[in-house]
């Protein structure tokens, strides 16, 4: 799996004018499923996630997890995570996980974090959706996970 996490002072979701999703402070995820993630994947990533400590505490140092911080997580499927552009000038996404199985993971993941975290909300997987964020310091990491 990948995914691209940004602390944000807030962040929401639009699907046809529509907003489906909004938080406070804390992450909006960019997730994406790769071909061959499980659900242990998900479950690794989720885990990193909620305990990276990517927030300020009271010296303004990146000492606190957004679960220490009562943060918001808002969830976006993005399947151009996995885009390949080494060759040529149109990104290939063979990388990606079929569609069925993308929504699947990205369920799966959605349901645990609901179960581990207080805040969640998420966009629409395979919606034309619109994101509006405040990137927070700004501070936006990486991540990748395999099997």
């Amino acid at each position: 799996m990948i995914a691209v996490l940004q602390r944000v002072s807030e962040a929401s979701v639009r699907v046809e004018g529509e907003v489906i999703g909004r938080i406070g402070a804390g992450l909006l995820v960019l997730l994406c499923a790769e071909k061959g993630d499980t659900e242990a994947v998900a479950d690794r990533m989720l885990a990193k996630m909620l305990k990276l400590r990517i927030f300020n505490d009271a010296a303004g140092k990146m000492n606190l997890s957004v679960q220490d911080v009562a943060g918001g997580l808002l969830l976006v499927s993005q399947f151009t995570l996995a885009a390949d552009v080494s060759s040529g000038t149109r990104p290939g996404f063979s990388g990606a996980a079929a569609p069925d199985d993308a929504r699947r993971l990205y369920a799966y993941f959605v349901a645990q974090a609901q179960k581990g975290h207080p805040v969640v909300q998420t966009g629409r997987f395979a919606a034309d959706m619109k994101v509006a964020l405040v990137n927070d310091g700004p501070i936006t990491i990486p991540m990748r996970m395999t099997a």
